[in-house]
């Protein structure tokens, strides 16, 4: 079985946006696998910017987004499972690429200690965020 495209995609977006003077940010679906600061939440979804200007350490693996970053003046951990990430756009532009929500695999899962159960929305097709607002670029959906 060959690994998801999806860690490769934001690595080269990623790379795209810095090459090309642009902001990227992405959009993740927060659930109980994600460490992200939970006051800037909203309808179960955050939006982060990863240029490097505004992380420390970032690293793109192929399970998991991690980097360091300021909110509110005070530096916070970040660990966001690959699965979990929505899209990746460039401010500027509206450019990128939208993701469906993915579940974990139990090896990855096993690398990162969490405190629930997973809570994905499931995968019968219906958009993880129904209440998500209108205005974001409209990004393709890959697998």
């Amino acid at each position: 079985m060959s690994s998801s495209t999806k860690p490769y995609m934001l690595r080269a977006l990623h790379q795209w946006c810095g090459d090309n003077g642009y902001t990227p940010y992405i959009v993740v679906w927060v659930n109980s696998r994600t460490d992200v600061p939970l006051e800037y939440v909203k309808n179960n979804e955050i939006v982060l910017n990863i240029a490097d200007t505004a992380t420390k350490n970032l690293r793109i693996d192929n399970e998991w987004v991690s980097f360091s970053a300021r909110f509110g003046g005070v530096s916070r951990d970040i660990w966001v499972p690959i699965g979990n990430v929505m899209s990746i756009f460039a401010r500027e532009t509206g450019e990128g690429m939208g993701f469906e929500v993915e579940p974990m695999s139990e090896e990855a899962a096993s690398l990162k200690p969490v405190s629930a159960e997973e809570d994905a929305p499931d995968s019968g097709g219906d958009d993880p965020s129904p209440n998500r607002p209108s205005g974001r670029p409209s990004l393709r959906i890959v697998k």
